[in-house]
């Protein structure tokens, strides 16, 4: 018989805002990582306080924000009209506080629940608001929080706005680093739709004219598009659209008030709904609804009145109406396209024809590939794939569309070893396992036919449940865990390959990562020190002196179960696979995987030595 718990009036406790959410960041910023995911805690914390001074904007107060990251510390500057000098405090430590409750003043705000700034607060080592306006100021400090200190100055010569520091509390964000690449993106996102806004970052210029199309012309080149871009704009809605030539799912950047709503939601589903629709009616052809989107790469972005997301990070949208005398977001989307891209493509035949012949296009391809699909199903079954080649994550099993997506990882790996030395230390929860068999096939210049026809690559794309469209991809993270020597390079470029050529979303919209694993372990009978690089193994031996033993892991089958977790787990290291903004994926694939050229061969000779000499001096 179990022993009986006291459960008494002591065991009640309440907790203050700011203990509530550093016990549960989760809740309040999703998940937290390092810096290596562009949905990683600190960019949230960094667009919390971003989006108020955007909101500023909106309402026509300011036209410049100004941001610096150096090291940790955050900085943003904007020139709107400041917080009431009263409410400095309150603002940003009192839950449910602020003045996008008042929906004349914000009328179609990002956030609307009064928590953003709180979060960053609780969440940061150091925090500081300072706020100008009426030629006086005033600002507070704060520590995890806590109010540090306060002051009101009389006068100011300083121009009106709110000015936010802070550094994310390393107790909560373990070894993070933010990467500019990221940031920049996001900072792109708010230019593109808040066109005459300018952001600096770090003394460099973000500017837009023409908004959305300038986000699609930032990522599809000229030369892969099947005709010019497609750009309409209406009072609370904006779309910009056009089908690449090479690439086969389909892509689209969603945006709600100017929040980037990665998962969707009603207004992606309804614009696609509506962009089948419009089409048929046009050419008064049933075109099959998958050929009609195949390849096509759209942004939409819509405005809603206090809108409703289905989390605190808003990255997906679960309101089903524009608010106010607006009709649903459904009927609004299917108006607005029937209407607007039913009147341009009469006035533009030439896109029309292009748009025809890409369905038709992608028609032929499907009635081609249809046998080859079946079968291919049928081997997946076969294979048993849920048994075999994946072991998945829990949160997987019943709801696929589980809040718990954006924690979810993939691991792809090669071998019966290193596969069971990663299933045994993952978290099953949110962690998955991908067994490769033998290094995958060199799939540089092959059709989508090969996807199908091969095993490994069929299973992959079956886990990973992304035939049709990314937008239902079951692991936000997908990890390529290979052994860094000269096979696990390769395979990794092989990987890398298939996903550039079939799914180069994967890649743009930052879901692939290498896992960097230790190459050395250096420890004596008190302390163990895993080592990334060889200057980490020189100061872990003058740490551990005298002479430690040192082992060389030569592959992830070399490090044990007990061990692997510590690398996997909070202290994960990845590295985010990413594209040379000028460079194309043709180029980049022809570099990479096409025939031998001298400016190759002269990258690997060069490359090489730098292995070669590390190598030697490890001896």
């Amino acid at each position: 018989m179990s022993q009986e718990t006291n459960y008494t009036e002591d065991n009640i406790r309440s907790l203050d805002w700011k203990e509530h959410i550093r016990m549960r960041p989760g809740m309040y910023i999703g998940k937290l990582g390092d810096g290596s995911s562009p949905d990683d805690g600190i960019y949230i914390l960094l667009k919390e306080v971003l989006d108020n001074s955007i909101d500023e904007y909106v309402m026509g107060a300011g036209k410049t924000i100004e941001i610096s990251i150096q090291g940790s510390k955050v900085i943003v500057r904007d020139y709107g009209r400041g917080i009431p000098l009263g409410k400095v405090v309150d603002v940003v430590s009192k839950m449910n506080t602020g003045g996008k409750y008042d929906s004349k003043a914000f009328k179609k705000s990002v956030g609307l629940n009064g928590v953003g700034t709180k979060a960053v607060n609780a969440l940061s080592s150091f925090f500081r608001v300072e706020s100008t306006r009426d030629s006086k100021s005033a600002s507070a400090e704060f520590a995890q929080g806590n109010l540090t200190n306060q002051e009101l100055l009389e006068d100011t010569s300083r121009r009106k706005g709110t000015k936010v520091s802070f550094v994310p509390d390393e107790i909560i964000f373990k070894n993070y680093k933010y990467r500019s690449e990221y940031v920049e993106k996001m900072l792109k996102y708010y230019v593109y739709l808040n066109p005459g806004l300018t952001i600096v970052f770090n003394g460099e210029k973000f500017y837009s004219e023409n908004g959305l199309k300038d986000l699609l012309s930032e990522n599809i080149n000229e030369t892969d598009r099947t005709y010019p871009i497609i750009h309409l704009r209406g009072d609370d809605i904006e779309i910009a659209l056009t089908h690449s030539k090479t690439q086969y799912s389909e892509q689209y950047h969603s945006f709600v008030n100017g929040q980037n709503t990665t998962q969707g939601g009603t207004h992606l589903a309804a614009f696609r709904e509506a962009l089948v629709r419009t089409i048929r009616e046009y050419f008064g052809k049933n075109y099959e609804a998958s050929d009609i989107r195949k390849s096509v790469v759209c942004a939409i972005a819509i405005k809603v009145m206090e809108p409703v997301f289905e989390s605190q990070t808003k990255t997906k949208l679960g309101s089903t109406d524009m608010g106010g005398e607006l009709p649903t977001v459904r009927t609004y989307i299917n108006d607005f396209l029937k209407k607007y891209l039913d009147n341009f493509l009469h006035k533009n035949t030439d896109v029309a024809e292009s748009i025809q012949r890409k369905i038709l296009q992608a028609e032929r391809e499907r009635k081609e590939l249809s046998g080859i699909r079946k079968l291919a199903k049928d081997r997946a079954k076969k294979a048993n794939l849920h048994n075999k080649k994946l072991r998945d994550c829990r949160v997987h099993f019943g709801d696929t569309k589980n809040e718990r997506n954006l924690e979810t990882t993939l691991f792809i790996t090669e071998g019966d070893s290193a596969s069971g030395s990663i299933t045994k230390s993952r978290d099953v929860n949110t962690q998955a396992v991908f067994s490769l068999k033998g290094k995958p096939l060199n799939c540089y210049g092959l059709s989508k036919k090969i996807v199908y026809e091969n095993e490994e690559f069929n299973l992959l794309q079956a886990a990973l449940n992304i035939e049709e469209s990314i937008e239902d991809l079951r692991y936000n993270n997908i990890v390529i865990a290979t052994d860094a020597d000269v096979d696990g390079m390769h395979i990794r470029l092989l990987l890398i390959t298939f996903f550039l050529q079939f799914f180069p979303e994967i890649i743009k919209e930052g879901h692939l990562y290498i896992l960097q694993t230790p190459l050395f372990r250096v420890r004596n009978k008190k302390e163990t020190i895993y080592c990334y690089s060889e200057d980490e193994r020189r100061s872990a031996i003058d740490k551990l002196k005298p002479k430690p033993e040192i082992t060389r892991f030569k592959g992830l089958g070399e490090i044990s179960p007990d061990e692997f977790v510590h690398f996997i787990g909070e202290d994960i290291r990845l590295d985010p696979v990413m594209l040379d903004k000028d460079m194309s994926i043709e180029e980049l694939l022809n570099f990479y995987m096409g025939k031998n050229t001298p400016t190759r061969q002269e990258f690997i000779i060069n490359n090489l030595k730098v292995e070669l000499d590390i190598i030697e001096e490890e001896k």
